[in-house]
Parts: structure tokens; sequence; C-alpha cells
């Protein structure tokens, strides 16, 4: 039976919160689905550098949060136009399957009359334009699957708050966000506030439940308690949301078959000091441990070869082979580079059917 969380917070920092304990903390008989909204935020997928995702100027003079989600993918720009929502569940056996629940969202809505597909890694997507974009996070046995829809936002707004390169653009076949983007009010049957579409599209989702209907999960003290405290253990503080610069005098970057993956090293002597990886690419692995293990690394072909299987280097990055590893490492060579200053404290439309 599906367990659905009511939520009317238009915090980001506490919807985040809320979806980390329920996936950690909460006992579950069966999925358990959220809808929620963000007031303006920007909000950045896990392995993401911050600084380099957004546009700082605009972020500061709209007082726009910025929030660091503890899924992959790429930065996302939330406002009271885009409807989120979340399923918590037990994990499939095959690691990531984005289609699993991106397939059960395009039902759902074509329920509702909207000629939908999916497309690509993530996307849905209508009349050959993306309206969400989804991540995935496996935590135990249970995995969190969440997604965005842009129903009625402002797409202006969108494309303001977030710096997205040049490349991720060109790989798409278009030249802005906004060229790329839609809002589905605009192709609904009948124009509903978006309210009445969450309602709506609730109402699909439990469609198949039992005739009991769903278990109403309302959040006591108890819960109120635990999303308080990784609010501000976690989604208030800055190293969880920006997280140190790194210091490097070598970057590597690249889109590959998992996505854009930048990689920033400190080598001296030959030998690799520090490293911090950042991507929109979907992983369950914490990328830390990957970083960790290439300090020491020497930085030849050789040596990287070596540690890529030592280190299990396709756990961190999935879908990133051996030869993406090299291309992205060695996309520079080490000798003469000199140390770079601390930084500051359409893709074809495919869809499928």
């Amino acid at each position: 039976m599906m367990t659905y969380v009511p939520n009317d917070s238009l915090d980001p920092r506490f919807n985040l919160a809320l979806e980390e304990y329920i996936l950690r903390d909460c006992p579950l008989d069966g999925p358990c689905l959220l809808l929620w909204r963000n007031s303006p935020s920007v909000i950045i997928g896990r392995f993401q550098n911050t600084l380099d995702e957004i546009n700082p100027d605009y972020i500061a003079e709209n007082g726009v949060n910025v929030v660091r989600r503890i899924t992959g993918g790429g930065a996302v720009y939330h406002d009271l136009g885009n409807l989120n929502f979340s399923f918590i569940e037990r994990a499939p056996e095959d690691g990531i399957n984005l289609r699993m629940f991106t397939d059960r969202v395009a039902v759902a809505l074509r329920r509702m009359g909207l000629d939908v597909g999916v497309s690509g890694r993530n996307d849905l997507t209508i009349d050959c334009r993306k309206f969400s974009g989804n991540a995935q996070y496996r935590y135990k046995d249970r995995v969190l699957h969440h997604g965005t829809i842009l129903y009625d936002s402002n797409l202006e707004n969108v494309q303001a708050a977030l710096n997205v390169k040049a490349e991720k653009m060109a790989s798409k076949g278009v030249r802005s966000v906004r060229a790329r983007v839609t809002n589905l009010s605009a192709y609904m049957p009948r124009p509903i506030p978006i309210l009445e579409f969450r309602d709506s599209l609730l109402g699909e989702f439990l469609r198949d439940e039992q005739a009991s209907g769903p278990s109403i999960r309302h959040l006591d003290e108890r819960d109120m308690l635990a999303v308080r405290r990784l609010i501000d253990d976690k989604y208030s503080t800055w190293d969880w949301n920006f997280g140190r610069s790194p210091e490097y005098n070598l970057k590597g970057a690249g889109r590959f078959a998992c996505g854009s993956v930048e990689a920033y090293l400190k080598v001296e002597r030959g030998v690799i000091q520090s490293c911090r990886i950042y991507g929109d690419f979907f992983a369950d692995e914490d990328i830390s441990g990957l970083e960790a293990g290439l300090v020491g690394t020497g930085y030849a072909e050789a040596d990287l070869r070596e540690a890529y299987g030592r280190l299990g280097a396709g756990r961190y990055i999935p879908g990133m082979g051996i030869e993406d590893f090299l291309r992205l490492l060695l996309l520079s060579g080490w000798q003469g580079f000199p140390p770079i200053p601390r930084q500051g404290e359409a893709e074809e439309c495919n869809h499928d059917r």
C-alpha cells in the first residue's frame, strides 16, 4: 500500500531534509510518496561544484536559496510554479533505475490527457521539450527517486539563476535553457492552478490502490525534531551546500555517456596530492572515496590505469570506462602548469512512449 506524506512546506532545506529522514529512518510498509514545492531556489546535484553552477549576482539580488540535495544529476531551479514528486521504497536489484519511475510518472500524466514521453537519461518531455528532470539515490535496501515538474514556472528566472555551460547546451542542439524547456500548464486539456494539478496528479498516482485507499502519514513531533536536526546539521550549512573550492594546478573536463565530469588535481613531482571530482552523473557511492584513493597515485597513464581497477572507479562514476577516465584525468599534461590560486572562500527529441 502506498503511503502519502502531506507536506505544505516551501522551505527547500526542510523538504530535502524530510526526504532524507524518511529514506534513512522511517519504517516502510510499502512505497512512500511526497508532492512538494519550494520557494525560489537552486537545488544543486550531490557531486556538483556549487559556485560553478549558479549565477551569484542573480542569486544575491533576488534572495534565491541555494541547497544541495543527496541525489546526483544537474542543478535545477525551483519556484512556486514547479511541483516536485518523491518516491521512497524498496530498491530494485539492478542499481540506479530511473526508467522504472519516469515511466510511472509518464503514465499518470498521460491519464490526465498529456502526450508526454521519456527522453535521455532522466527527462520527461512534451512536444520535444523538457518539463521534468529526475534523480535517484540508494541507501541500503531503499531508493529515493525524485523529480521536478515545470508546471507554471517563470522560465526566464530558470535561465537567469543557473550558470549553464555552453557545451551542455551545444550537446542538446539548442541555444538556451529557455528554448529547451517548457511549462506543462500550456498543454493541459483544461487550465487549472498548480495545487489543483497536484491533487489531480496525486489521484492518478493512487488510482490503483486498494479500495481502502492509501495510508496517510502526518508528521508528528518526533518526525519534526529529526527533520530540524538534519536542517541544522546539514542542509543549512555552508560546508554541505557550497563546500571548499579545490586547490589545484590541473583541471580536466568533458562530457561522457555518464554526463558532465570535471576533475581538479593538485600534482607535485608527478604525484597526485589532492583531487576533487564534480559532475552531473548519477552514483550510489560517495565520490570522496575515489578522490581519497587517487591521492598518492603517480600522474602517468600506467599508474592511473592501475588505480582505475584498484579503486573500482566505475562504481563511483557508473558508465565511465577506463578510457574515458584516462581522457578526463590526462586531458592536460602536468608539466609546466603553474599552480592556480585558490578560488574564493537538444539532444535530438527521441522520446519513448
